[in-house]
């Protein structure tokens, strides 16, 4: 098993586990994946709090532990919507694959949408 297929299997059994224990299994995919964005919002601004985003404040020293943490906890977030939206590993490598290839064409300006070329 790959990575991405442990973390994978590893988020499914936590999903499956809270989901009985707290009695959640019944929310509807658009509601679980609405929850799900506002925690990655939750988290994303406690990253933001840990990279001194304030400029009007005396910076801290960045705790690379915290900010590993934080990334970290995106990352659930993340793979339990994939899961529910029936992801799995092997799914979202390829979408991703197919999106870089993508972004690749666009900075390229070989793309069909317009407006991402590098201008000299």
């Amino acid at each position: 098993m790959d990575k991405l297929d442990h973390i994978f299997a590893l988020q499914k059994q936590f999903q499956d586990r809270i989901k009985q224990e707290r009695g959640l299994g019944d929310i509807p995919m658009d509601q679980w994946l609405q929850k799900q964005t506002l925690a990655m919002l939750s988290e994303l601004s406690e990253l933001l709090e840990e990279v001194n985003f304030k400029w009007w404040k005396n910076p801290h020293p960045l705790d690379e532990g915290r900010i590993r943490e934080e990334l970290s906890d995106l990352l659930h977030f993340f793979v339990s919507m994939c899961l529910e939206a029936g992801m799995t590993a092997e799914d979202l490598y390829a979408v991703y694959v197919g999106k870089n290839r993508e972004n690749h064409l666009r900075q390229d300006g070989l793309s069909d949408k317009p407006g991402y070329g590098v201008q000299a």
